[in-house]
């Protein structure tokens, strides 16, 4: 099924052409691209601020090298291949700065940004406070939630600490 139409606007076609078919759906007559919002660590860029990328070339120059073990930007690299547009928020360590993905979930809650969100990706990310806090989030966009299979294995088997008694005999 082609994304394009005769009558359509040549900005939609041209992104036809070049193959983004799948990224792309056509509402009247605008084009809209899928963006995703990527939680990930980073060897450079500002921490906690959502930046905007549109090609590897861009993702590297503003990000730099994925450090150690990080998912992040072999997430990104996957997303841009796929014809998607990018924020890439990033936090200090990724599943484990609990604080930053807060933070990044409060910029989108209070609507801080203009795109419309396909996704929201949160590699290593398993810490069900941040997962039930991002449904709400998921919820207000009409979004759906990247997480990884170990992740989500995470989440389902948490176990809240048991509360013990602390009453006084």
């Amino acid at each position: 099924m082609s994304a394009y139409s005769p009558g359509e606007s040549s900005a939609c076609a041209e992104v036809s052409r070049i193959g983004f078919k799948t990224s792309i759906k056509l509402r009247g007559s605008h084009c809209v691209r899928h963006t995703i919002f990527l939680f990930g660590e980073a060897e450079k860029g500002d921490f906690c601020l959502p930046l905007i990328c549109h090609s590897l070339s861009q993702l590297a120059d503003m990000l730099g090298n994925p450090p150690g073990e990080s998912k992040g930007i072999l997430y990104a690299v996957q997303a841009l291949m796929c014809g998607r547009d990018l924020l890439f928020f990033r936090v200090k360590e990724e599943g484990f700065s609990t604080q930053d993905y807060m933070k990044g979930l409060k910029i989108l809650q209070n609507r801080e940004i203009s795109h419309q969100l396909s996704a929201i990706c949160m590699p290593g990310m398993g810490n069900a406070t941040i997962i039930d806090a991002t449904q709400t989030v998921c919820h207000l966009y009409k979004s759906f939630l990247i997480i990884e299979e170990k992740d989500l294995y995470d989440y389902l088997t948490f176990q809240p600490p048991a509360q013990e008694d602390t009453e006084a005999s």
